[in-house]
This record gives C-alpha cells, structure tokens and sequence, in this order.
C-alpha cells in the first residue's frame, strides 16, 4: 500500500442554490459584495443571470463550487433553525 496517498471522503451535493445570505455568513463578507463578485466573475462558485426587461439577477450558487473555495458543507436541513 502506498503510504503517500490520501483519500478525502466527499459529501453528497444534491445540486441545490446555497443562499447569497449563506456565502455572506461564511466568508465574512456582505451580502453585495458576494453578489457583485459573481456577477463581475472573481468569484467562480456561482453565476448571476438577468433575464430580458428585468433589472434584477437571479444567483446560483454551486454547492460543490463554494465548498471546493471554501470548505464549507451547505446542508439545507443544518441552515434552518
């Protein structure tokens, strides 16, 4: 057996958005300015999109993406108190 691997056990990611209020709290920023580093793309976990006649953007973020930056697990059942 080879002594130099490490194994790292990935959680499931399930696809869902984790909310802008949520990156915010994690990463000790405010809600804007996740919001802004998406839209203006220094911020890759996620992406903004603004439909035709609208003014405001819809956000995703990836699950999978924001723990791969961040370390951080979302858990939709854990977010709720």
């Amino acid at each position: 057996m080879d002594r130099n691997k490490v194994y790292l056990e990935v959680s499931k990611f399930t696809g869902e958005n984790v909310p802008v209020s949520v990156a915010a709290r994690v990463m000790k920023k405010d809600q804007q300015f996740i919001r802004q580093g998406i839209i203006l793309g220094f911020l890759k976990f996620g992406v903004a999109f603004k439909k035709d006649g609208c003014s405001q953007y819809d956000y995703y973020i990836s699950p999978m993406k924001f723990w791969e930056e961040t370390g951080y697990v979302y858990n939709e059942t854990s977010e709720r108190h």
